[in-house]
Parts: structure tokens; C-alpha cells; sequence
């Protein structure tokens, strides 16, 4: 046999090497498929960074349709409203109690990480105290409603749920883990607490339990992510007791946090009160049913958050080195939106018929809520937008308009459900969900400063900008 030279088998390894680099980099193009418009390499990156987050989401969100779906089967339109009836009414509370520190503590963390334990512990005995403060609120306000409107469902239910915002001081764990961009640990501990969650309230499906045994399992939820904060922290950083209260730093902060926290309040009245005027008026069995449809609605408005989430760092960048790719990547960063919510509205409208013939197949008060969903749905292309351009107010500082157009669109959610829910019912509540959404969206084009990003917005919702990548009107470089 000849030998072959030194060099010669040099050479043929280096042709397989770089024959091997380049079926690798075909495969790596080909798991992201091209969009014409975007960068390549960019959507790689960024889907890459959210590929674990979203497919983790997505488990989630599965184990918590399924058990949606059995626990309305199993205590039927009442029973399943009279569930749902206070965990929207403490919602408000509960915002409240929270001081709107979570957001605020991550900017600081990020700020001065070896001020750690100064900040989590102030922060902490802080949403502790707002937590238990509130709970006396919680039974004032149900004995006014109850004696305004009448109510079913026990005080007590209240109460419980109410005590959901003490095992929620824990969250500020998260926003630590966040400040340390180890998300990971946090997502390990929604998707084992969903699972966990799941498999306890079918056993209590299995078991025959009350409703009462299901109130408890809404605290049961929030202990269990407590729990999970708690060990992912000491196994990572160290023991909770090295934390310390600063009453110079409390006050600092509740200073600087309480925009915030009237925002989250804002957000509750925004997101849950056509819940609450559809038991004041209706009754429990509607708000059973409605809130199966608001469960199918809302479930998906993880995934800009999670888009969102993982592009910021490169909208930001863009800001501070070029200001014409930063204004590419708003635009691309709508169109994204625009294009996921359309595809899911125009699939949930179509589907939502057979979806609740299907599941609810020997529970025919249920499938009201299949035209209800048609439109509520739809609310979800808005909910995409106003998550994308929040982005833009904070990276241009303008966070105090987050707030103004978040009353906006409370005030009309609340305006329209006192008119249309007792002509409309169900459907007048998801009409003024829509309208509202659509108001606190588009609110920015009212304002000089937010003019031109919701002319924007408007681009990528009447598909103005897909027109032009697709045909090529539009020519521009990298984003």
C-alpha cells in the first residue's frame, strides 16, 4: 500500500473538518427558519435565549389548561365560579400589599449587588407587613359587597386567598434570581410547582373533595413556589437569616416604588373587573363559564413577555450605538407580535366551538362560552402590542405614561361592563375587554413623545410592513 504523505493527510483532514463546520452551521440555520426582513443571526441568538423559557412555559401552560379543564368539569359553572369569585377580588389587595417592589428591587439588586441582604430583607419584612395590612381591606370590602350586591361564597374564601400575598413576599427571590440572570432556577420552580399543583387537585378531583379543599389549594400554589424560591436560594447563595431590615432603606424605597405599585392595581382593575361585575350582575355560574374563556384568552400572554424579555438587551444596545437600528428593531420586534397574535386569534375563533363541545361535552352550560371566546381572543393582539412597546417606554424612560395608559384602559373596561354586561352579559364583558385593550394600547398616539411608535404599531397591526418585506418595497440593512 502507498503511503500517504504527512502533508496530503493534513490536508484531508482539514477538508473534512471544515466539510463538518459547514453541515454543522446548515443544520444550526435550518432549526430557526428564515424571515425575510430579520437578521439570521439575530433570531437565532434571540430564540435561542428564549427556546428553554418558552418551551417550559409551554409544559405549563398544558398541566394548567388540563386541570382548568377537569376542575370545571368536576364542579360544574357555579362551583367553578365561586372558585374563581375571590381569587379576582383579592387580586386588588394583593397588588396592593406587594408595594410594587418586585419590579424595583431587580433595578437595584442590578444597581448595588453587595447591598443583597440589606435590600432583600427590607424588601421582604416590607411586602410581609403590606400583605397583612390588607387582609382587614379584603373583609371590609367583601361585607360592602356582599351587602351591596350579595354574594354566595363564604368570607372565608376571602380570607385564604387573601393570605396568598403573605407567601408572595418570597417573590423577592425572583427578582433576585433575575438580577443574576438565572432565570433558569425560577422556571424549574413554576414548572415542578404547576406539576405539584396539578397532581394535588386531581387527587382532590379523585377524592370527592368540597370546594372548600380547592380554596385551599389556591394558598397550597403560592406556599409551593415560596418553598421552591427558598431552596433554589440556599442551595445557590446562602441562608435567608443573613437578611436585615433598614428602616432608612424602607423608606427609600417606598418612595421610589409606589408608582409601581398603583400601576399593579391599575393592572388588576384593567385585567380583572369585568370578572367581578359579571358575579355582581350575573351571579357565580356565569362567572364559572367566564372564567373558562378568560383562562383559554389569557394563557398565551406569556409568550411576548417571553420574546420581549430576551430581545431587550439588543434594543438596548441599538438605542446607545445606532438610533436607526434601534427604531428597525421596534418595528420588527411588533411585526413578530402582530404576526403570533393574529395566527392564535384567527385559530381560537375558529376553534372555539368545537373546543368547548369537546371538553365539556356532558356540560352544555359551558358552551356559551364558545362565542365569548371567539371574541375575547382577540384582545390578545392588543395584550402583544402594549407588552412590546412597554419595552420602548422603559428603555426611553417614560414609565409614569405605563401608568397613565393602564388607567385608560381601566377606566373604560370598567365604563363599558356597567353598560353592555346587563344588555350583553358575557359578550358585553369581552367587547369592553377588547375596547379597553385597543385604548390602552393605542393611548401612546395621543402623546407627542409615544406619537410616532404608535403610528408604528399601527403598521404592523394592518400588515403594512409584512406587505413590505414579503415583496421587497422595503430594503434595509442588518437589524
Amino acid at each position: 500500500m502507498r503511503e500517504v504523505s504527512p502533508w496530503k493527510r493534513a490536508e484531508r483532514k482539514t477538508y473534512k473538518n471544515s466539510h463538518l463546520c459547514r453541515q454543522t452551521d446548515q443544520a444550526q440555520r435550518m432549526k430557526i427558519p428564515a424571515i425575510k426582513g430579520f437578521d439570521q443571526e439575530a433570531l437565532t441568538k434571540y430564540f435561542k435565549n428564549t427556546g428553554w423559557l418558552m418551551l417550559a412555559r409551554v409544559g405549563s401552560l398544558a398541566i394548567k389548561i388540563f386541570v382548568g379543564f377537569a376542575l370545571s368539569n368536576y364542579l360544574g359553572d357555579k362551583h367553578y365560579g365561586m372558585l374563581n369569585f375571590p381569587v379576582a377580588f383579592t387580586s386588588f389587595f394583593i397588588a396592593i400589599g406587594a408595594l410594587g417592589l418586585d419590579g424595583f428591587i431587580t433595578r437595584e439588586l442590578l444597581r448595588t449587588p453587595d447591598e443583597r441582604d440589606r435590600l432583600l430583607g427590607t424588601s421582604f419584612f416590607m411586602k410581609v407587613g403590606g400583605a397583612l395590612l390588607v387582609l382587614p381591606l379584603i373583609w371590609l370590602a367583601y361585607a360592602f359587597y356582599n351587602d351591596r350586591y350579595g354574594t354566595e361564597t363564604p368570607a372565608d374564601y376571602f380570607i385564604i386567598t387573601g393570605l396568598v400575598g403573605l407567601a408572595q413576599a418570597f417573590n423577592v427571590l425572583d427578582s433576585y434570581f433575575q438580577s443574576k440572570v438565572q432565570g433558569k432556577w425560577v422556571m424549574m420552580v413554576q414548572v415542578f410547582g404547576n406539576i405539584a399543583s396539578a397532581l394535588v387537585k386531581l387527587l382532590l378531583i379523585l377524592n370527592d373533595m368540597p370546594l372548600s379543599w380547592f380554596i385551599y389549594a389556591v394558598l397550597f400554589d403560592a406556599v409551593l413556589l415560596a418553598a421552591g424560591y427558598i431552596y433554589f436560594y440556599r442551595r445557590e447563595v446562602g441562608s435567608l437569616f443573613s437578611w436585615k431590615f433598614d428602616a432608612r432603606l424602607a423608606r427609600r424605597l417606598i418612595s421610589n416604588s409606589w408608582p409601581l405599585a398603583f400601576s399593579a392595581v391599575l393592572v388588576s382593575i384593567y385585567m380583572k373587573i369585568d370578572q367581578l361585575m359579571i358575579e355582581a350582575y350575573m351571579g357565580p355560574a356565569p362567572l364559572g363559564v367566564y372564567s373558562t374563556v378568560v383562562t383559554l384568552s389569557e394563557s398565551w400572554y406569556f409568550i411576548p413577555v417571553a420574546i420581549v424579555t430576551s430581545v431587550f438587551p439588543a434594543i438596548m444596545n441599538a438605542r446607545r450605538d445606532d438610533p436607526q437600528r434601534y427604531q428597525r428593531r421596534l418595528q420588527n420586534m411588533y411585526d413578530l407580535m402582530v404576526w403570533i397574535s393574529l395566527a392564535l386569534a384567527i385559530f381560537m375563533t375558529f376553534a372555539s366551538p368545537y373546543i368547548y363541545r369537546i371538553v365539556w361535552h356532558d356540560k352544555p352550560e359551558f358552551w356559551a362560552g364558545a362565542p365569548v371566546l371567539s371574541v375575547h381572543i382577540w384582545a390578545g393582539v392588543f395584550t402583544f402590542l402594549a407588552v412590546a412597546s412597554g419595552q420602548y417606554l422603559i428603555a426611553e424612560g417614560f414609565t409614569r405614561l405605563t401608568i397613565v395608559r393602564t388607567a385608560a384602559g381601566a377606566l373604560v373596561n370598567v365604563c363599558l361592563n356597567i353598560i353592555w354586561i346587563p344588555v350583553y352579559g358575557m359578550m358585553g364583558a369581552a367587547m369592553s375587554t377588547l375596547a379597553a385593550y385597543f385604548t390602552a394600547t393605542f393611548f401612546l398616539i395621543f402623546l407627542p413623545s409615544t406619537h410616532k411608535q404608535a403610528i408604528m404599531m399601527l403598521k404592523s397591526l394592518f400588515l403594512i410592513t409584512l406587505v413590505q418585506k414579503a415583496f421587497g418595497f422595503l430594503k434595509q440593512p442588518k437589524p
